[in-house]
């Protein structure tokens, strides 16, 4: 092992034996396709309506808050 100094620090050197194994993932079936298609689209449409319920109490909330804005303002 060879020893390498750069100024105050010092590394070692060693050529390391890499393996490089051929990595194939299984082929999938079609009914697992399916039912990880089945999966991702019913976890969009959860997504999807969890937005939407977000919309609407942003929305609510803003319409709201104006309400409140333009009666303080007719107040004054």
């Amino acid at each position: 092992m060879a020893l390498r100094r750069s100024g105050n620090l010092s590394c070692h050197i060693a050529l390391v034996r890499m393996t490089y194994e051929k990595r194939v993932k299984p082929a999938t079936s079609g009914v697992e396709r399916e039912a990880r298609l089945q999966k991702q689209r019913i976890e969009a449409e959860q997504a999807l309506a969890e937005r939407r319920q977000a919309e609407v109490a942003f929305r609510a909330n803003y319409e709201r808050l104006k309400a409140e804005r333009r009666a303080r303002d007719a107040a004054r």
